[in-house]
C-alpha cells in the first residue's frame, strides 16, 4: 500500500494492525504487528486537527466527503482543510497505519 496515491476520491480507515483509544481527550494509536509505524515508534497521539480527520475515516465516506464534513464544522477555507485532510492520510497510509482504496 506504500505506493497508492491518496486523492479525494479515496476511502481510508484505520488499519487492522493497530489500535486507537481517546484517553483522557488525547487520541492513543499503537502498532499491533512489526512494520507499522517506524522503527523504534511504540504509539502515536495526533492533534486536535488530526484527531478531527481520523474521527471521520469510517471507511465509507471519501476524503472529499470527509472535508465536506469539516467544512461544515470549521471555519477554515476548503483548500486548507483539502491540504490537511491529504496530508494526515498520505502520511498514515505511508505508516500503515491506514488502509485506503478508490471509491467504488
Amino acid at each position: 500500500m506504500s505506493d497508492y496515491q491518496v486523492s479525494l476520491t479515496s476511502i481510508c480507515t484505520p488499519s487492522e494492525d493497530i489500535v486507537a483509544r481517546l484517553i483522557e481527550g488525547e487520541l492513543l494509536i499503537v502498532p499491533l504487528a512489526a512494520g507499522v509505524g517506524d522503527a523504534g515508534d511504540e504509539l502515536y497521539t495526533l492533534n486536535p486537527t488530526g484527531q478531527a480527520i481520523w474521527q471521520q475515516l469510517d471507511g465509507r465516506r471519501t476524503l472529499g466527503e470527509v472535508v465536506d464534513a469539516l467544512a461544515q464544522e470549521y471555519d477554515a477555507p476548503r483548500p486548507v482543510l483539502e491540504q490537511d485532510v491529504l496530508g494526515l492520510t498520505a502520511e498514515l497510509l505511508r505508516r500503515r497505519i491506514l488502509t485506503g482504496r478508490d471509491a467504488a
